[in-house]
């Protein structure tokens, strides 16, 4: 059978010298000539030819070294060669290929550049972002992140006291003269944006579908912070939070578990490509889908990431930030603790995916858990609520569209649902329904 480490060809054909350059650009691998793809053993024609040939038509080509070999079953006979994996990248008649999974893939774009940085140790976070200088760093950020990595005991209580040189120093975020690198300016630069224009937060609230956009906003700033804006972002115009109290205490519960959330926001922040698209999060009625650009790391796939605790992170320095910082684990735990909480709190799991060369989430809402009691509400009154519970920030304008029913109409069962201390409004014009449970 094959797999990410095994091909099957039933006879040699130069074009198959792709694969040795996938399998030396991957895990290494070994392809086998005279098997069928289905595993049977067919045998070659001319296996001392090929035994002759082989290794050095691979080492002319690719400068790689492969373990050739003659082998045996029965009276049929057939070819192995066997690829270790390389510390350089390697390229076949100026085309670079990876074997991922049991599919072979040629690279180019982001997913090559991220190959060439892998294969000498670096990511893209960890080369000098040109012309930046100290005074480009936001010292308010600085001290957020740093009474966050006190707080989590990740930071001694002494770098408190650090200037603002060596807390980047010690983080490896500047070269030993003193430059400024990429993860230093996303993490902590006044105005990120003006050197990384893609480093931004979109949201968007449709409707029934992509055509019905209803409102947008884009976070923009440093992404040590982006994940507080985010989640208050949703907070207070995307998501619902119903209110109830517990005893003395007032408690606004979000819709979905909030320590979930975070830290599926902060993945998309920490694992994104930064040389692609922005990181969109769109909110449907029924659900949330967010993308980050970049699709997991080669050798990676949607069921390791979401059954085993790996960790492989695109932008080292910044995960590393993060970590000190108590926002994420080292371990690669984070989908389990995401999958866990929806769990505990009766939810759909989020799904995973590779999707439009990037990563994607779908969230689940399950808006009818927010829903109060009845108490005593018509029909048109809970049909009303439904739809401030999918948007709190819809207008009653709105709902009387929806429900083709009158504007008038509408405001005066919302006037009642008032009354019954089911609904109240927060702010004028772009205020937002607050659901009271």
């Amino acid at each position: 059978m094959e797999t990410q480490n095994i091909e099957y060809k039933q006879s040699w054909k130069d074009e198959y010298l792709k694969y040795v350059c996938g399998f030396a650009n991957a895990q290494g691998g070994t392809l086998y000539i005279g098997i069928t793809d289905n595993g049977e053993i067919c045998g070659v024609k001319n296996p001392t030819e090929l035994l002759e040939n082989l290794p050095n038509k691979i080492n002319l080509t690719m400068g790689v070294v492969a373990d050739v070999n003659l082998l045996k079953e029965g009276e049929k006979e057939y070819i192995s060669i066997t690829v270790k994996p390389t510390d350089r990248a390697i390229s076949l008649r100026g085309k670079y290929y990876y074997r991922s999974g049991s599919t072979l893939q040629e690279l180019g774009g982001s997913a090559l550049q991220e190959l060439l940085l892998s294969k000498i140790g670096r990511g893209w976070d960890d080369f000098v972002c040109d012309n930046a200088k100290m005074d480009d760093i936001d010292a308010q950020a600085v001290d957020y992140f740093l009474r966050n990595a006190i707080a989590t005991g990740r930071m001694p209580k002494e770098a408190a006291n650090d200037s603002i040189e060596n807390v980047l120093n010690n983080l490896n975020l500047t070269t030993d003269d003193g430059r400024i690198k990429n993860a230093a300016i996303l993490l902590f630069g006044k105005n990120p944006q003006r050197r990384f224009m893609s480093a931004r937060f979109r949201i968007g609230r449709f409707g029934m579908d992509n055509t019905d956009l209803i409102r947008q906003d884009d976070i923009e700033g440093n992404i040590i912070q982006m994940a507080d804006k985010v989640v208050w972002k949703l907070r207070m115009d995307y998501l619902t939070a119903p209110i109830h109290y517990e005893g003395m205490h007032r408690i606004e519960q979000l819709e979905i578990p909030e320590d979930a959330l975070r830290e599926l926001v902060y993945n998309a922040i920490v694992h994104r490509d930064y040389l692609g698209a922005d990181t969109q999060m769109k909110v449907y009625n029924d659900h949330i889908w967010l993308w980050n650009d970049g699709e997991l790391p080669q050798g990676f796939s949607i069921e390791k990431v979401t059954t085993e605790n790996m960790s492989r992170p695109r932008n080292r320095l910044i995960a590393g930030v993060f970590y000190k910082a108590g926002f994420i684990e080292s371990w690669g735990r984070g989908i389990s603790k995401v999958c866990n909480a929806f769990k505990e709190a009766n939810l759909p799991v989020p799904t995973f995916e590779n999707s439009f060369g990037g990563t994607a989430v779908t969230i689940p809402r399950n808006v009818t858990s927010t829903m109060p009691a009845a108490r005593d509400l018509t029909t048109i009154q809970s049909e009303i609520l439904a739809l401030i519970v999918a948007d709190n920030s819809i207008t009653t304008a709105q709902i009387a569209v929806q429900l083709n029913i009158t504007n008038r109409t509408v405001q005066r069962h919302v006037a009642a649902m008032q009354k019954k201390g089911v609904l109240r409004r927060e702010g004028t014009n772009k205020g937002r329904w607050i659901v009271q449970a």
